[in-house]
């Protein structure tokens, strides 16, 4: 488990855990986007609208938020 510290513009420390198990959606692939709006059985501008919406590119982000609005 990797754990990533970040500074914030309020130069608050801030602590994300990624586990190594954990997916990522490649935003700039265009393939690797196509693979993704199939499997999770959305288009592939509602993948990208929910990765900006989501701010993150990790497939469980993604999919909480896509099932959270009743996408999916």
């Amino acid at each position: 488990m990797f754990i990533m510290q970040i500074k914030v513009k309020s130069m608050i420390n801030q602590q994300f855990t990624i586990s190594s198990n954990d997916e990522f959606i490649v935003v700039a692939d265009e393939q690797e986007r196509n693979y993704w709006a199939a499997r999770l059985g959305v288009s592939t501008e509602t993948l990208k609208s929910a990765i900006r919406a989501s701010r993150s590119t990790a497939l469980n982000s993604v999919k909480e938020y896509l099932i959270n609005k009743k996408v999916i």
